[in-house]
């Protein structure tokens, strides 16, 4: 038996070991540049030694009185096999994790899971081999656990004094390792961090304690001020509502940042407002921006519009970039609050606040499953009134893992844009596309591709084929002259990087046009929540809201804030703010793409940075992030008659 339980730690360590020195030759050029293949291997066997200890430590502690049942050794056989196969399926599963969020498994391996139609989908019209070895190599992963753990013979039991004493060593060095230190706080990933780089540090992980700890870490995920720290209320919002330029008496009651926002562009009546959110486009691909020749209808926008140079998304999911733009909610450490229970109704919008206060009708377009990530449920409970995705599509041409093509997407817009010229109200369209993301796939014929048609630099081709077909016909409608369109990414295709934040990846297109919009290129520093309150102003709508994104037309907001895994990046010119788990802040000068050089904490920066990251959180509990009404909101107040809100 005690063999039985020898073999366990053994291999188990021997398997995470190996998987940890393949992946550092893999990146052997990242763990070189941080100098870290002794840290990323003291840090390893630390962390190896807590799982193996979370696991082993019962069986360990019950060996010494139950040896000789022949039902606890076949028990305990089918315990280690189903950590062993566990452990060994996340450590296959994580090289094509890396190549993807360029980190070992974490929160984002559950959510995906939680999609299981279209995620084996898109493996197997995809990673077809990927697959198929990562299926065989488990297998032989199973035919050797039966080779490990099965098989064992009961032994005597011992003499009770030698039982408890064992007992007693076994608890003691399962304490320990579990533990993992002695100093106040247990062992976690910020224990064995040694670098600036992410992926190097995720490297001294395993990739189950990698994801359990992301699992674990969930029940905290609404606190992000048992992360970063703390602040007093009224300094965080004095700070907030200072770096929004909104002026509201701390004193008074206020919600949340509520405030009112006059139009700088003044009209008889308010525009048509179209958002176009381009799935997985970052800046790197556009030759305006930086980047590579792939979007020439793009670039070629951006000479006929109100072109931003240095736009930078708030995540690197989609979620994070619709957040952001649907409701101009800041990035937080938690799910997106398309996902979180308060905010399915009475979550603010510009959906909500157009409806409420200049009777727009107000949809989401999707060429997918709109159920996908909740869109769904929090568009429908929060003012929108139409969602339609492809099932309700008419008369689409060709359909991929993800969805119909952005082709087919599009002409669901023209269609309804055409439609809406019968309507009388104005309206507010999020337009979501699906074509760019893996496995690739886009109807053929459409372009000239190079090498591979299945590649991500291919599907960018077709995404900006579809985009500039799109506007070379709305240019010729009767909508064209009413309607504000933004076209903007949700995110890049890949985040990745030695940098704590790595903002070349962050770096997305924005461009606002349609009728009356004067050609420019801009190149301050915006975020993607101050997309929508510059498209209110330029609609002509004066509105009243909480968000605390800039009106571009009057105001320099010269920041930006994303979030990237659990950290919270806050650039402010050239300095990037960056906060970590129960660490200290640390400050880069950054110059783009890709300069980094440490720089001296500047204090007042760090209190804005740390107050901008727990203010999502602050408004979310207290359910104060919402669309105004005329009546009280919260805690008795009645917004109308606020001192600081012209109605």
């Amino acid at each position: 038996m005690r063999i039985q339980l020898i073999t366990f730690i053994v291999a188990l360590f021997a398997l995470f070991t190996f998987s940890r020195l393949l992946l550092i030759a893999w990146q052997h050029q990242r763990v070189q540049q941080a100098k870290g293949l002794w840290p990323i291997l003291r840090g390893g066997v630390r962390i190896d030694l807590n799982q193996i200890a979370t696991y082993a430590s019962v069986p360990a502690l019950l060996v010494p009185w139950l040896e000789n049942n022949t039902y606890f050794i076949g028990i305990t056989a089918i315990w280690f096999t189903f950590w062993w196969l566990t452990s060994a399926f996340m450590e296959i599963a994580t090289p094509q994790f890396i190549a993807e969020y360029d980190t070992r498994p974490n929160r984002l391996f559950v959510e995906y899971l939680k999609h299981p139609k279209e995620v084996f989908g898109m493996l197997w019209r995809g990673y077809k081999g990927v697959l198929a070895a990562g299926l065989l190599l488990f297998a032989v992963m199973a035919t050797i656990s039966k080779v490990l753990f099965f098989g064992y013979s009961p032994s005597p039991l011992g003499p009770i004094w030698l039982r408890i004493i064992e007992s007693f060593v076994y608890t003691l060095i399962s304490f320990l390792c579990i533990r993992g230190t002695l100093k106040k706080r247990p062992i976690n990933p910020s224990t064995v961090a040694f670098a600036g780089d992410g992926l190097v540090n995720s490297l001294a992980l395993n990739s189950i304690y990698s994801l359990l700890y992301a699992i674990y870490a969930m029940k905290y995920e609404m606190s992000a001020e048992d992360v970063y720290g703390k602040m007093p209320a009224v300094e965080m919002n004095q700070l907030v509502c200072e770096t929004a330029g909104i002026n509201i008496p701390l004193d008074s009651g206020a919600i949340a940042t509520m405030h009112k926002q006059i139009a700088g562009n003044l009209s008889a009546s308010p525009k048509n407002i179209v958002l176009i959110v381009e799935e997985s486009l970052g800046a790197q691909y556009v030759e305006t921006l930086g980047g590579t020749c792939l979007t020439p209808n793009l670039d070629q926008l951006y000479k006929e519009g109100w072109g931003f140079l240095r736009a930078y998304a708030t995540g690197t999911r989609s979620v994070r970039g619709l957040e952001a733009l649907s409701a101009g909610f800041p990035p937080t450490i938690t799910q997106s609050v398309f996902k979180l229970p308060n905010s399915q109704s009475g979550f603010f919008t510009i959906a909500e606040a157009l409806s409420q206060q200049y009777n727009y009708h107000s949809r989401f377009l999707y060429g997918g499953e709109a159920h996908f990530d909740n869109m769904k449920g929090f568009f429908l409970g929060n003012g929108f009134k139409e969602v339609i995705d492809g099932p309700l599509f008419k008369n689409p041409q060709f359909k991929g893992t993800w969805g119909y093509s952005d082709e087919d997407m599009f002409n669901q817009l023209d269609r309804l844009l055409q439609e809406d010229k019968n309507r009388n109200q104005p309206t507010l369209t999020l337009a979501f596309s699906v074509s760019n993301h893996s496995p690739w796939e886009y109807p053929s014929g459409r372009i000239q591709t190079q090498g591979d048609p299945a590649s991500v630099d291919n599907t960018v081709r077709y995404a900006d084929h579809a985009l500039g077909q799109f506007f070379e016909t709305a240019k010729t409608r009767d909508y064209w002259q009413d309607t504000l369109f933004l076209v903007v990414a949700d995110h890049d295709s890949r985040v990745f990087g030695a940098e704590l934040i790595p903002l070349q990846h962050f770096h997305i297109p924005a461009l606002i046009l349609g009728g009356g919009i004067t050609p420019r290129l801009d190149d301050r520093i915006i975020s993607q929540i101050d997309l929508p309150t510059t498209l209110l102003s330029l609609a002509g709508v004066s509105c009243v809201h909480p968000m605390i994104g800039q009106d571009l037309t009057s105001q320099t907001p010269n920041r930006a804030m994303m979030q990237y895994d659990n950290r919270y990046g806050y650039l402010k010119a050239d300095q990037l703010l960056v906060l970590e788990p129960h660490m200290q802040p640390q400050q880069f000068t950054y110059q783009a793409p890709d300069i980094f050089q440490p720089s001296s904490l500047d204090d007042k920066l760090a209190k804005e940075a740390l107050a901008h990251a727990i203010w999502p959180f602050s408004v979310y509990r207290d359910k104060s992030y919402k669309a105004f009404s005329t009546h009280d909101m919260t805690k008795g107040v009645n917004v109308q008659n606020h001192p600081s809100i012209v109605v």
